[in-house]
């Protein structure tokens, strides 16, 4: 058997790193496809990692795995997880990383165990990389450790109908600078306000749609809204960052 092995870490592309998790994973399931998702995401940023794992995992064919490290309390009494949900398999620091997919999804989860050997600083190679090579060389999940019933999750972002506003938040903050909110498509009015920063944004169908410089909401291809400055950066222009308020004109039900 072979499967799909989606990489998401925080390890950069200029240390090694990578190859030497890629190592791990293909020396177990020498059959394995490799693919990355990112590498580049902030160190350690634990929400930044849930968001991108929680919008991506869903391109991939089923029974893919799905490996995620971005750990700040490696080596700690942390857990380590892996899971199954939506017909997909991940593996993943029990730090809240999987939020977005339990989020959406039930799933079953277990415990990994630790080798007596492993690094206590690169579990990315040492536990996480033989635990997804494994899922991917056809393992079933209960041989993989002991049941789990409470990971981790990452609190739930603001989101509410007040007025006649849907109030929500930024959740994530790309490398275009792009404020990506919570707030849904099928709830927010097409011809409505957009409010952020102490501002009325215009809501548009795409960044063109404004002169340069200026900004513009509008529901981007994650489903949400978001916040974007033509050749410009809104986290930078609005001073705003995860966690901020934006308010939309609700859509009347």
């Amino acid at each position: 058997m072979s499967r799909v092995v989606t990489l998401l870490t925080d390890f950069g592309t200029s240390d090694g790193y990578v190859g030497e998790v890629k190592g791990a994973l293909l020396s177990i399931a020498p059959g394995a496809t490799l693919v990355d998702i990112a590498h580049d995401v902030r160190a350690g940023d634990v929400a930044a990692a849930c968001y991108v794992l929680g919008r991506v995992w869903r391109s991939f064919p089923p029974g893919s795995v799905h490996l995620a490290v971005v750990d700040p309390g490696v080596g700690s009494e942390r857990r380590a997880l892996a899971a199954e949900a939506g017909g997909h398999f991940f593996v993943a620091p029990d730090n809240g990383l999987l939020t977005a997919v339990f989020a959406s999804e039930a799933g079953r989860t277990v415990k990994l165990s630790v080798p007596a050997k492993a690094s206590r600083t690169f579990h990315g190679r040492d536990v996480f990389a033989p635990a997804a090579a494994r899922l991917a060389a056809g393992a079933a999940l209960p041989d993989l450790g002991s049941p789990v019933s409470d990971p981790v999750r990452l609190p739930a972002p603001l989101l509410k109908v007040e007025g006649g506003d849907l109030v929500g938040e930024v959740i994530h903050v790309d490398r275009f600078g792009t404020l990506v909110t919570n707030l849904p498509r099928e709830h927010v009015a097409p011809a409505g306000r957009v409010r952020a920063a102490g501002r009325d944004l215009p809501l548009k169908a795409t960044f063109a749609d404004v002169p340069q410089g200026e900004p513009v909401a509008f529901v981007g291809s994650g489903g949400t809204l978001e916040i974007a400055v033509r050749d410009g950066r809104a986290d930078a222009v609005l001073g705003l960052s995860r966690g901020a308020e934006v308010r939309a004109t609700a859509r009347r039900s």
